[in-house]
Formats: C-alpha cells, sequence, structure tokens
C-alpha cells in the first residue's frame, strides 16, 4: 500500500522534504510505519519523541494504517 506522509519540524528537517511518499505492506500500524523510517532515517531515531497523526488525531501505536489516510509526523516541540 502507498501511504503519504507530511512531515513537520525536525522530522522536515531530517528527511530533507515537507512530505513522503512510501510503499510498505498492508495493514502497517503506527509502531511498524515508525520503525519503518527509523530503518530508513535513523537520525529520526534519534528524537526523543515523534508522535503520528492519523486523519488528525495522535495515533496510538497498534493502529492500523490505510492508503487514504492523512498521515503525519509530529516531532518535539519546544517552546516558552
Amino acid at each position: 500500500m502507498r501511504l503519504n506522509i507530511a512531515l513537520f519540524g525536525v522530522a522536515r528537517e531530517i528527511v530533507g522534504q515537507p512530505s513522503l511518499e512510501i510503499e510498505t505492506t498492508a495493514g502497517q500500524s503506527a509502531r511498524g510505519l515508525l520503525a519503518e523510517l527509523h530503518t530508513r532515517y535513523p537520525a529520526l531515531a534519534a528524537l526523543s519523541s515523534l508522535a503520528v497523526a492519523v486523519n488528525n488525531e495522535y495515533a496510538a501505536d497498534d493502529t492500523p494504517l490505510h492508503e487514504r489516510d492523512e498521515i503525519a509526523l509530529i516531532p518535539p516541540v519546544s517552546g516558552g
């Protein structure tokens, strides 16, 4: 299945583009997607946290992903 993933903040900087289109196995979970992305982009694994949002809501690790889902990677944010 083909997934389109929006990238924000430092995740965008690490990957070098604002979005990714990847081919992955059907039934992939949010956790599985992160594991796959950590393999492709090892610097993502060094982040203290990296949230996956699916259809504008934070996803649990076991959330199944579907080809038409709106997926985003949200890195840790600091502010004041």
